[in-house]
Parts: structure tokens; sequence; C-alpha cells
């Protein structure tokens, strides 16, 4: 009897630290290593520097105030958003009156004319909290505020908004966006802050 469950058990023990080796181990290894050298740039995070410094991912939303920028979606990941490594919606349905109150101002905060219509990436967060894209809408929105506030002339703003809009990727799938890192990024070469 105990010689029938040493021979049952020995190749389940054996397979399992197989397995936990080859998939456990080998196979992350492995993956990590062409995608090291392959795609150096994204199996890094899509990091953006400025000189040694890092000030964003391509992936990754992050929050900016002021008049002088292209505003990103509202964010629910962690207490004063874009937190990475709190990433979440917030879980509020559309009849939680703190969603509402929240939706409300951001509209009239977005709203240049009475009855203008806001486009809703800027007052609704995304799945993750952490999007770094808005559509041309929301971006062609805030065109005025953002050229009154560097001194520049609307159509100086808006051609480098056109030209940060991505397409969908193979022509179908996603839908046109713009990134807003890259946006202001761009924004602070045409236009340096003080």
């Amino acid at each position: 009897m105990l010689t029938d469950l040493k021979t049952a058990l020995r190749p389940a023990l054996v397979l399992t630290a197989l397995f936990a080796l080859l998939l456990g181990l080998a196979y992350p290894a492995l993956i990590t290593g062409v995608a090291q050298l392959v795609f150096p740039h994204q199996a890094n995070g899509s990091l953006i520097r400025e000189g040694d410094r890092v000030i964003g991912s391509e992936l990754l939303g992050q929050k900016f105030v002021g008049e002088t920028y292209f505003h990103g979606r509202p964010s629910a990941a962690g207490a004063d958003g874009y937190d990475a490594a709190a990433s979440a919606g917030s879980n509020l349905g559309p009849t939680s009156q703190a969603l509402i109150d929240r939706v409300t101002t951001d509209v009239a905060a977005h709203r240049t004319s009475p009855g203008q219509s806001v486009p809703a990436d800027l007052v609704t967060t995304s799945a993750s909290g952490l999007d770094p894209h808005i559509s041309p809408e929301a971006a062609l929105l805030q065109l005025d505020r953002v050229a009154a506030a560097r001194g520049l002339k609307r159509g100086t703003v808006e051609t480098l908004v056109r030209r940060h809009i991505e397409t969908p990727m193979l022509g179908f799938l996603g839908e046109d966006r713009v990134n807003v890192l890259a946006l202001n990024r761009a924004l602070d070469r045409a236009a340096p802050q003080p």
C-alpha cells in the first residue's frame, strides 16, 4: 500500500517541479529576453524621458493643471488620480449622486457657451482611470483656452492638435485619439513656459 502511494506521488511531484521550472521560470525569462531584444522601449513601459529624467509614459495618463495645458480624462485611480498602483474605475453607477454631481461640475467647467456640447471623455473616467488619450473633439474644445493662456494664435495650436491625432490601428481598431502628454510636450516646444 505504501509502495503504491510512493509510486503514484513520485511522478506527480516530478511533473509539478518540472512544470514549475519550465512555466514559472524558463518561459517568463525567455519571453522577457525576447521582449528586451525586439521591443526594448515597450518592454520597459514606453517611458518618455527628457535627458536622464522620466517625465511620463506613452501608456499612462497624468494630471495636467492650469490653463496653459490640455487636460486629459478625469481619473478615479488613487486619491489624487492617475496613480498607476491604484488603477481602477470609480465603480459609481449611473444613479450615483456623487457621479452626477462631479460630471455636472466638469461639464460646466468645460463649456465655453450655453448649451455647448462637451465630449464625454472630458467628463468621464476610463475603465482603468489611466487612459492617456482624449478624443480629437475633446482636444479641439480646449483650443481657445490653451491658445489664449499661451499667447498663441488659435490656428497654431489647432495645427499642433491635428498633427497629434492618432488614427485607429490597422485602420479599424479603435478610434481617432490624441495623446495628451505628447500634445503638451509639443506645445511646450512650440511656446516654452517661463
